[in-house]
């Protein structure tokens, strides 16, 4: 495998068309503002490197990336791509990550406006995120141990599993489908509008009007803190260790088991869904 170690690159597409080679210690940097370093590449391996050029993983396939900077002034980096695998390192610059396939990203920090746009089959894990739009119109993501802040996450996903993740996020899971949150806190406003089949197991909930006009909506022994206006025009079926500050309108054919009485407002036509008071278990012991 040809090895390309401790050099500077400038110019345009200056490693253009690489196959099976192994890059070590290099700069993407200086006065040339060369873009586009390691388009239509393959069997690419870069190991402790700093980026600091536009565009330079386009249209790659096969690409590792450990232990490297991606600088903000690397803008839109990893493009197009398919069988990318992060590490150990530092993603940042707007748009880091679009409409990519089968990337995996993990001990790595990111900090990227408009991350993973239309992306398909992502996996993260031990990842510290913050941006915004996070995650648009992604599929098959599969995150765990991911703290991320930020504005608009998740928002068009489908087919999605988070587990042991905390996301401090407004408007998040918007227009989701098919998602399961498990073992995480989710903290912000807006949550989850107009999702269907979104589940939450063992999670910890916290801001105000969450999980509005979801259709399918599930939550399993979940904990709900400062959240008023809850369920508005949802059809939710819900076990809470915690109460609501206040329902507002679930609708006929909804279940929802809480441990106090709370506020229900009901003020449409159609909000008949089922509110219960209902003891804990370890209560009642």
């Amino acid at each position: 495998m040809k090895e390309i170690k401790n050099q500077v690159f400038d110019e345009e597409r200056a490693l253009y068309g690489e196959e099976d080679a192994v890059i070590r210690g290099c700069t993407f940097d200086g006065p040339a503002d060369g873009e586009s370093a390691l388009k239509e590449c393959s069997g690419i391996r870069v190991e402790d490197s700093t980026f600091r050029l536009r565009y330079p993983f386009w249209h790659d396939r096969g690409l590792e990336i450990d232990r490297c900077k991606l600088t903000e002034g690397c803008r839109a980096a990893l493009w197009y791509s398919q069988g990318i695998r992060v590490t150990s390192s530092t993603l940042g610059g707007i748009k880091a990550l679009r409409e990519c396939h089968g990337a995996s990203i993990s001990h790595s920090t990111i900090t990227s406006p408009e991350f993973g746009w239309r992306s398909h089959d992502v996996s993260m894990e031990d990842v510290r995120a913050e941006g915004e739009y996070f995650m648009f119109e992604s599929t098959g993501l599969r995150f765990k141990d991911v703290d991320f802040s930020g504005k608009y996450s998740f928002q068009y996903i489908r087919d999605a599993v988070f587990e042991d993740c905390a996301f401090d996020t407004k408007d998040a899971f918007w227009h989701a489908e098919d998602v399961v949150v498990r073992n995480c806190t989710v903290r912000g406003e807006y949550l989850a509008w107009y999702s269907r089949n979104v589940r939450f197991e063992r999670c910890r909930i916290i801001g105000t009007q969450p999980l509005c006009y979801c259709d399918g909506l599930q939550l399993v022994d979940c904990v709900m803190e400062d959240t008023d206006l809850a369920f508005e025009r949802s059809h939710v079926e819900a076990s809470l260790l915690t109460s609501p500050v206040s329902i507002k309108n679930p609708l006929t054919g909804s279940h929802i088991s809480i441990p106090a009485p709370t506020e229900v407002i009901r003020d449409i036509p159609g909000a008949e869904g089922i509110v219960e008071v209902k003891a804990l278990k370890d209560e009642c012991a």
